[in-house]
């Protein structure tokens, strides 16, 4: 998870990637409208393949974070 990083001043403090103004929301939005890995590192080569997984893991775990929290 070191990957993704926040930082109060960047994209109004939004969970970004390695410190780029790319946010965790802006690969998720990609994703789920139907843009592929290769195509999302096609127009955004500072990222990697690594940084796309780790964006599903940070999802998936604050996923899990909010469902935990529900069930309490």
């Amino acid at each position: 998870m070191d990957r993704i990083t926040l930082e109060p001043g960047k994209r109004g403090g939004r969970p970004c990637v390695r410190n780029l103004r790319i946010s965790v929301y802006d690969v998720l939005s990609m994703l789920s409208s139907g843009m592929s890995t290769p195509e999302i590192l096609d127009d955004f080569p500072e990222l990697t393949e690594q940084d796309i997984l780790a964006v599903l893991a940070f999802a998936a775990e604050r996923e899990h974070q909010v469902v935990s929290l529900k069930a309490q």
